[in-house]
């Protein structure tokens, strides 16, 4: 129940690709923990998606059905503008996690600051 990478750094522009290699899985941005004025993302069940990433900062997402797994991932995108806003908010996000509640801050962790 991970995405594979789990955290990745790119530049504004480039396109990441959620490949479905496995049934019931999908990727979705979390509300509130993406840059301001960034598209939100909802992938099918089951289905590919890509997604271009224009605005700067880190994008949580997470596998909606397995999120209380800790099923999340985090992209990095040129600078990490609003890391002061994703850290407020992973606490009450972490609280909704039954498993690897130090998933997110490991992932968090390993990003350029």
């Amino acid at each position: 129940m991970v995405f594979e990478p789990a955290s990745i750094v790119i530049q504004p522009g480039d396109t990441v690709h959620f490949k479905a290699t496995d049934v019931m899985h999908n990727s979705e941005s979390i509300e509130g923990m993406i840059p301001s004025g960034a598209t939100p993302w909802a992938g099918q069940m089951s289905q590919d998606i890509s997604v271009t990433l224009t605005e700067e900062g880190l994008y949580v997402y997470k596998c909606t059905p397995h999120m209380m797994m800790a099923m999340v991932g985090v992209i990095q995108v040129g600078a990490a503008t609003n890391s002061q806003q994703i850290e407020a908010l992973t606490g009450s996000l972490v609280s909704q996690f039954a498993m690897n509640k130090d998933r997110l801050s490991n992932y968090l962790s390993n990003l350029q600051k």
